[in-house]
């Protein structure tokens, strides 16, 4: 018997490892980079973002929506980075929260929760109702003469949506990512061969959007640069399977970092073949209530806007259960915690998902926009306000999370230059776009989301500093994140189990 062999078969103990990971109950180390890509991918819902983002741009900023969205990119692009100094070193399911945490000390948590919450609630919100919104198209496509109503029949899609929405996230984390990756993977796949399409029949215009541009406009160009950072919002969702994934301090940081780039490059394609083809069609994108089907009827191929509400449409779902998914792990940390009631903190004894926080989440994620459709009267006015309120949680968020990074590597004595320079620049940018995009839409029409983004953050910092002031104690439970435990070590002795009796090395994981 070789050495190694011995060592296997009679390892040196090691005690004083937890028998449990404070996290016990969800399925440890049971995804692999495929699912925690998908998360992070669908979150963000690259293929629906791709004609909705756009679209929202060249409408504030004109000739200089590609711009825009590319410094949205390198922003997006340092706030990951940024982020992933954490999801190096740290596996948590709170994500965000459990970050800010661990860097910034538990009041500047609470907001960044509160801020995360709102965040992840209100874009699954927005994406049950914007596929409910393309699934109208779908239904009056296909029964044309029918007399539908189409706020009414909006609302409809969204309840459906929302039941399957649950049980998706009900049956397990495998199920819910590999809906989504296949969901998401053929609609970018769809939407790719539209843009190289257009681009191609139209060679000859591509090279004005770089040769001949249009004159520059500081103002519009950062308001469309803040627009286009909500295409982005979500990347990090993944971050909320770090306990759930395999390898989680490689797999996460890249799925973090791809999802940005790849989404980022499918922005820039999507905006510029919408610039060359309405500029060839001679559309106005101010006027249209769908660009892709309008593009596809200019150039006379009809049945690929039917393909492409079809894959919007399913992006867009993709997007809700991946965002709910994160959402229902936050409340189950912050249950397991005792921030909020510990029953959010259980699990499903079978498929070992976080079912309690899933029962009471959907029903909201699913009520509210149905009840925001019927009041403003329509679905894309609902999803307008939504996305304010999702947008500014999220950018709450992720400002804390990049004042909290360089905070957290000095404390363990890693802070260098890159890090801190990163973190400051997109802090400051992310804040500035913050600001500024609050204001602007508070003078407008949609100030109701910005006044309710305002109310739901005082409400939840009132609730945590009461519940602060009754669990003093709390204080030292927030921040709870995966270690390894002594099923995971090769001669791991359970501290809590250890009574001088070989321990069971049958039992691996939770």
């Amino acid at each position: 018997m070789d050495a190694l062999a011995r060592a296997i078969a009679r390892p040196e103990p090691v005690e004083g490892l937890a028998a449990r990971s404070p996290l016990a109950g969800l399925a440890r180390r049971s995804v692999g980079f495929a699912d925690v890509l998908a998360q992070s991918v669908s979150a963000v819902a690259p293929a629906g973002a791709a004609f909705t983002t756009p679209f929202l741009v060249s409408a504030v900023a004109g000739g200089v929506s590609l711009p825009a969205i590319a410094a949205a990119l390198v922003i997006a692009l340092l706030t990951a980075s940024t982020i992933n100094e954490f999801t190096r070193r740290m596996a948590a399911t709170g994500s965000l929260y459990t970050f800010v945490a661990r860097g910034l000390g538990t009041a500047p948590a609470f907001v960044a929760g509160i801020g995360l919450l709102i965040g992840y609630a209100f874009i699954a919100m927005f994406a049950l109702a914007g596929a409910g919104y393309y699934m109208v198209f779908l239904v009056t496509r296909l029964m044309p003469e029918a007399s539908l109503d189409p706020m009414l029949l909006g609302a409809a899609a969204v309840v459906v949506l929302g039941v399957v929405c649950f049980l998706v996230l009900a049956r397990g984390i495998r199920l819910s990512t590999r809906v989504t990756l296949l969901v998401e993977a053929t609609s970018v796949a769809l939407i790719v061969g539209l843009i190289v399409a257009v681009l191609a029949s139209n060679a000859g215009r591509v090279p004005a959007l770089v040769l001949e541009p249009p004159p520059f406009d500081v103002q519009a160009f950062a308001v469309a640069a803040t627009l286009a950072i909500t295409a982005f919002v979500g990347f990090e969702s993944s971050a909320a399977l770090g306990v759930e994934a395999k390898r989680p301090f490689a797999n996460v940081p890249r799925a973090i970092t791809w999802t940005v780039l790849l989404s980022g490059l499918l922005y820039l394609g999507a905006t510029s073949a919408q610039i060359v083809g309405f500029d060839v069609t001679g559309l106005d994108p101010a006027t249209s209530a769908s660009p892709a089907n309008d593009l596809a009827a200019a150039f006379g191929v009809p049945w690929a806007g039917f393909v492409l509400d079809v894959s919007i449409a399913t992006s867009l779902f993709a997007c809700a259960v991946a965002s709910s998914t994160a959402l229902v792990r936050v409340l189950f940390s912050m249950g397991r915690e005792g921030l909020l009631p510990a029953s959010l903190g259980t699990t499903h004894p079978r498929h070992r998902t976080p079912f309690v926080a899933s029962v009471v989440a959907l029903p909201v994620v699913t009520v509210v926009p149905v009840l925001m459709i019927v009041a403003i009267g329509g679905v894309w006015a609902a999803m307008t306000v939504l996305i304010i309120l999702a947008a500014a949680g999220y950018i709450l968020a992720y400002v804390l999370a990049c004042v909290a990074a360089p905070v957290f590597l000095y404390r363990i004595g890693e802070l260098t230059a890159w890090p801190l320079v990163k973190a400051a620049v997109a802090a400051v940018a992310l804040t500035g776009m913050a600001v500024l995009y609050l204001v602007e839409e508070s003078g407008g029409d949609r100030a109701f989301g910005v006044s309710g983004f305002v109310v739901l953050l005082a409400v939840g910092i009132a609730f945590t500093r009461e519940r602060m002031l009754r669990r003093p104690w709390l204080r030292h439970a927030i921040g709870v994140y995966d270690h390894a435990v002594a099923g995971d070590v090769l001669g791991g002795i359970p501290a809590a189990e250890w009574v001088g009796e070989e321990p069971d090395r049958s039992r691996r994981g939770d």
